[in-house]
């Protein structure tokens, strides 16, 4: 099969180390495995109208003038409503537009901070493909075994989701609401074998189904939250994991996180962690990530 292809590059904003990047993506247990990756490129596909998109990312810039190279494969070429929207999804899924600068400047005055800072220069955080998918994941994750939750997730991705064959190896975009609700709850519920996360996933496929995406983006903090707890299954954790990891909501530091409660342990010897995170301002979701990452 001959593939449609769509290349370009992008800037991302400076300081951007694609090698960092390509680090986290090596460790991220919930998309662990879902894409290739080497020393300058990663390889994942998206998920844009139901299709799955792959794109290639490699580097070509440098720390301080980054520039990535893209290209978009499938099988039949993309509207340029589905260009625009597969740049959106590539660029918002890596935060190639957050600008560091002010989040460092503040945590090269913390001397607990300012050596994971060094250590992890030029990391821009790596989002959830989709904040559904993110949803979807703190639902499967609740009360269970990480590999556990992985299975099902993945085949959620293999049963619902698209897929393209690019140089051998196939690529699977996580499926988006709409499929989910395509197929029903009970069929869903003969993937998931759980009658309340099937229940839950379906909630929020309803949500997410409805709801401009750009609104969850850039929407007041307490809005958006008001929004995902009405998702069943989706609490204070749940929504401020998502708030963070799928939607970028860098105000705030995630509720009730015991891994950001080690790391704070491990780098500070204990403390407050809201007094801690009130020092960076706008930017305490970055300096949880970072120590989540650094820990």
């Amino acid at each position: 099969m001959t593939l449609s292809t769509i290349n370009g590059t992008l800037n991302p904003t400076a300081p951007f180390d694609f090698s960092q990047t390509l680090k986290f993506l090596g460790m991220f247990m919930p998309g662990r495995g879902e894409q290739t990756t080497d020393g300058n490129a990663c390889i994942k596909a998206l998920p844009i109208n139901g299709r799955a998109v792959v794109a290639k990312v490699t580097s070509r810039g440098t720390i301080e003038q980054p520039q990535v190279a893209y290209t978009f494969y499938t099988e039949a070429p993309l509207t340029d409503d589905e260009s625009h929207e597969a740049l959106d999804r590539l660029s918002f899924y890596l935060s190639l537009d957050d600008d560091l600068r002010a989040f460092y400047a503040i945590g090269q005055d913390d001397p607990q901070f300012a050596p994971i800072l060094e250590r992890l220069y030029g990391l821009h955080q790596v989002k959830f493909a989709t904040p559904f998918e993110n949803a979807c994941w703190a639902i499967l994750s609740q009360r269970t075994y990480m590999n556990v939750a992985r299975k099902v997730k993945d085949a959620l991705a293999e049963q619902l989701g698209s897929s393209l064959e690019v140089d051998g190896m196939v690529y699977r975009a996580y499926p988006e609401a709409l499929q989910f609700l395509a197929i029903g709850e009970d069929a869903l519920n003969v993937i998931v074998r759980n009658e309340r996360k099937t229940e839950c996933l379906m909630s929020a496929a309803h949500a997410f189904a409805n709801v401009d995406e750009m609104w969850l983006r850039e929407a007041d903090y307490d809005a958006v939250e008001g929004w995902l707890r009405k998702i069943k299954g989706i609490g204070a954790w749940s929504s401020s994991f998502v708030l963070l990891r799928g939607l970028g909501h860098m105000e705030r530091i995630p509720k009730d996180d015991q891994r950001l409660s080690q790391a704070v342990q491990k780098f500070y010897g204990g403390g407050d962690i809201q007094q801690l995170a009130v020092t960076y301002g706008k930017w305490q979701g970055y300096w949880a990530y970072y120590l989540r990452v650094a820990a």
